[in-house]
This record gives C-alpha cells, structure tokens and sequence, in this order.
C-alpha cells in the first residue's frame, strides 16, 4: 500500500489550513487523494484557548475535512524562524509523508510567523531532497531521532509547491472552486470554539461568532467570481503554466 501523501498544506497555526485551503484539501480528499497537515507550532501564545485545546479542536477540523494525517511540531509559536534546525524539522516529514503537492502560505502578510513559514516551507522541501542529508556533521545539533530518521528515508522533493494567497492582496494564479465543499470549510472553522467563539480575550482581533460566516463567505464569493464559480480559494504559484489543448482552457474570457 502506498501511504505517501497527494497533498501536504503546511502552515504556522492550527487553524491556519482551516482558512485559507480548507475547501480545497476537502475537494482532494473527495476526489480520492490522500490529504496531510502540518501546524509548525502547538498555539501556544494564542490569545484564545491553550495549546492543549488547539490540538483537539484541529483533530475536530481534520475529520470534518477528511485529513488522512496531521501533526504539529514544536516550532515556538511566535518564533517560527527560518532556520537550519526548523528547516531540518520540515525536511524530515518531507521524506516521511513523500507529498506530491505542498501548500504553503504566501511569503508576505501581517503575521511573521506566516510569511516565515512560506520561505522555511520551500527551503525545507529542497533540503528534502538532498542524497547526503543527515550524513554530514551540519546535523551534529540536531536531535538524534530526526537525524536517524533522516539516514534511513530516501531523499524526496515535491512536485509542486504553489501558494495559499487568501489574506494577502495579490492576484491568484488560479483559484479552486469550492462551492460544494464551502459549508464543510466553515464547519471546519467553527471546530475552534474556543479560538472563534464570543469572548473578551482577543476581541479586537477577532471577529464575533455572528460575522465569521460572513466574513468567509464574501472572501471565498470575491474569489470565485474572479473565476465564474461561487465559492472560490485563490492559490500563486511561480511557475509559468503548460496547456495543450487551448479548448479545454477553462473561465469563460467574454
């Protein structure tokens, strides 16, 4: 059996991937591929809720999502630095879960530890894939466990790497119609109670529970009119594109 994953979405926070591509690894995972998550920290400085909570709450979304592997690392929430140690962290789930496609968020935005994550992501997926890896004493700092681990897997580089531009003002390359999997993203939102429910703490930075919804839904409608759908969630990638059938090119120009 093969257990390799068709896509990984890595992001800082828990609740991150819920956001920004929730509605496209639900479309994947219908469409039979095997979807991953990987939170970089445990949420520990969040204003809402404990790290604790965060992990069952994510574990709640997951389901909803139909999310064939998830963990978090211990990457200090606040402090997700690009670093050889972080990178090494990264690499070692690369070369375990084997994706095809990795998500990550877009390299600008208000958060640190989310543009951060877009540089480490990338360099962690090329780090993967050098042959020499853990053989060399870069790693003598490095945990014991994730250096054997290292040793014993092949090396391996995604495919794909394309970008989850949500909350960043950028024109998307494309964007995935999520109409029909829409409910299921919000319901995977609203699996953070206690990050998204009414509540003094944090309230200046979040919206109340009443205008999530909406909130949601207006991002994902701008989107999809952008690409004559519904719903939609936009995504950058850096390569230039190869059709070769321009008939089957899809968005109606006029």
């Amino acid at each position: 059996m093969n257990d390799s994953l068709d896509v990984l979405a890595i992001a800082a926070h828990r609740d991150d991937v819920e956001q920004t591509c929730g509605g496209t690894l639900l479309k994947m995972a219908r469409q039979g591929a095997r979807i991953g998550i990987l939170d970089l920290t445990q949420g520990e400085l969040g204003s809402r809720g404990s790290a604790e909570s965060r992990a069952s709450e994510a574990t709640d979304a997951a389901r909803i999502l139909q999310i064939a592997w998830r963990e978090a690392l211990d990457i200090p929430d606040g402090r997700v630095e690009n670093n050889y140690a972080n990178r090494i962290k990264i690499a070692r789930v690369i070369r375990e879960q084997r994706p095809r496609v990795v998500i990550l968020p877009y390299w600008k935005g208000r958060h640190p530890d989310h543009y951060t994550c877009a540089t480490l992501g990338y360099e962690a997926c090329f780090l993967a894939g050098l042959r020499r890896l853990g053989h060399t004493s870069a790693t003598q700092d490095i945990d014991p466990f994730t250096v054997h681990v290292l040793r014993e897997l092949a090396p391996h580089r995604p495919f794909k790497i394309v970008y989850a531009t949500l909350y960043y003002d950028v024109r998307p390359t494309f964007v995935v119609d999520i109409t029909a999997e829409f409910e299921s993203k919000l319901e995977s939102i609203f699996a953070y109670k206690e990050q998204f429910a009414d509540q003094a703490a944090g309230s200046k930075d979040f919206p109340v529970h009443a205008e999530i919804r909406e909130r949601v839904a207006a991002m994902a409608h701008f989107y999809g009119m952008m690409a004559g759908v519904k719903y939609g969630e936009p995504f950058f990638q850096k390569e230039v594109g190869l059709v070769d059938d321009l008939r089957l090119v899809p968005v109606q120009s006029i």
